[in-house]
């Protein structure tokens, strides 16, 4: 999926999230979304991402949970200047006003993790094909996400999507709605399968009953399945469907893959992968990890909905190495560093619904946590929960600055989970975090 030449300018629609070509207010100024084809950057947009982030805004980045990056802090009227820079840089949609539509996650190891069943980038350039030569599926809201699966052990498995398409065998995909492939028996099994050649097909169908049923309002596909079953919607589709799926479950995928060193199918090769301190980076370290992508890999860096990277292709003899050079940069390598367990949106300093600062409580909070580590924490200023696309385990909710109410995801309860403790401070946030009975079952 190579980046895309220069497009011409195109009116830009109102929507609350950032674009390339629409940079949203905020508190902290501007921001401004890169939206990377399957998560996948290289050594040279790196660095003019970077160049751009120093050029119009502070130098400051952040990494998206859909495998994006931002730059926020854009300053006041260099919004155009800024998108024609990453336009020219190859950085944008091939067809204009297909920014905002082209939401579709892929694993960041895909193409390269020894237990993929399929490659599925081939399909996924087509899917993205798709989404931009349809002129009528740019009128999808922004948020409208797509998840196409190749049965990858680097996958993430836990956030909704609005079309989910999971490999069954090399031959088939199953699919569901508003929703996650299921890996537990418990979770809502898929819809039907379908052909692996007929994937093209069915998304096409699927985007056009979308937009054919969905009223006034109904911009999301969970909308639109309360007032028609997922039945009736498949019942519409001309296309040959398999049903036999009720019994099928996705591989899970081990917690904290996205850390540390993997092999790759390729002989000899691994990819090295590290998150970033909450997400967020500057313009002088993404230039940094270009370097260091060209100098032990090929050039390509490849994000992950862990809002870290996954630097693909390194010789096996240079992997701790590399590993030890994103430690150094000051990247999370390792499960048993506190800070690959948090997740903080912007919160009062870069967000005026945010009612704490919650990027600083993190860091605080990071230093009070020892063993046993919580299964994962989020920080969250509102309760819109922008950092995190699917429910924590464990959630605090700011109340006031400093002041978290603590949950924990758990079956029946709906929203953040089960409520646990109202109105801590941070410290008393801590002292329940280190107490293994707070945790949620597996």
């Amino acid at each position: 999926m190579p980046s895309q030449p220069p497009v011409p300018p195109v009116e830009i629609r109102p929507s609350p999230c950032p674009g390339l070509l629409r940079v949203v207010a905020s508190g902290d100024g501007g921001i401004c979304r890169i939206k990377l084809p399957g998560g996948r950057l290289d050594a040279t947009g790196a660095r003019a991402i970077a160049r751009a982030a120093e050029r119009h805004a502070d130098g400051v980045l952040e990494a998206t949970n859909r495998a994006n990056l931002q730059i926020r802090g854009v300053h006041a009227g260099v919004g155009a200047a800024l998108s024609t820079e990453l336009l020219q840089a190859g950085l944008g949609p091939r067809v204009a006003a297909a920014d905002d539509v082209r939401n579709l996650l892929l694993s960041p190891a895909a193409g390269l993790d020894p237990a993929q069943t399929l490659d599925v980038s081939p399909l996924a350039a087509t899917l993205l094909d798709l989404l931009q030569d349809k002129p009528r599926f740019h009128g999808l809201s922004p948020k409208f996400a797509l998840q196409l699966d190749g049965g990858e052990s680097l996958a993430m498995l836990e956030h909704p999507h609005d079309i989910w398409l999971s490999v069954m065998d090399a031959g088939r995909f199953a699919f569901g709605l508003a929703g996650c492939p299921p890996v537990r028996a418990q979770d809502r099994p898929a819809l039907a399968a379908i052909a692996s050649e007929q994937v093209p097909a069915l998304v096409e169908a699927l985007l056009n009953l979308f937009l054919d049923l969905a009223g006034e309002g109904v911009s999301r596909m969970r909308q639109l399945l309360t007032s028609l079953p997922a039945e009736d919607l498949l019942a519409r589709l001309d296309l040959p469907l398999q049903q036999d799926v009720a019994d099928w479950r996705r591989p899970a995928v081990a917690p904290f893959a996205h850390l540390g060193i993997r092999p790759q199918r390729q002989h000899g090769l691994c990819s090295v992968g590290a998150g970033f301190v909450l997400g967020r980076l500057h313009a002088g370290l993404l230039r940094e990890l270009a370097g260091l992508a060209e100098r032990e890999g090929d050039g390509a860096l490849r994000l992950t909905p862990w809002q870290g990277l996954l630097l693909p292709n390194v010789p096996r003899e240079r992997a701790d190495a590399v590993l030890a050079a994103l430690a150094g940069l000051g990247l999370a390598t390792s499960a048993e560093q506190p800070l690959s367990r948090l997740v903080a949106c912007s919160g009062s300093s870069g967000c005026a619904r945010g009612l704490a600062d919650t990027k600083a409580d993190a860091l605080r909070l990071a230093q009070r946590l020892g063993a046993p580590l919580p299964p994962g924490v989020h920080l969250c200023g509102c309760p819109r929960s922008c950092a995190a696309a699917q429910v924590a385990p464990l959630t605090l909710l700011a109340v006031a600055d400093g002041r978290y109410d603590l949950y924990r995801r758990a079956p029946g309860h709906a929203g953040f989970g089960q409520p646990l403790a109202r109105d801590l401070s941070l410290d008393a946030a801590a002292d329940r975090l280190r107490d293994p009975g707070v945790f949620p079952d597996a």
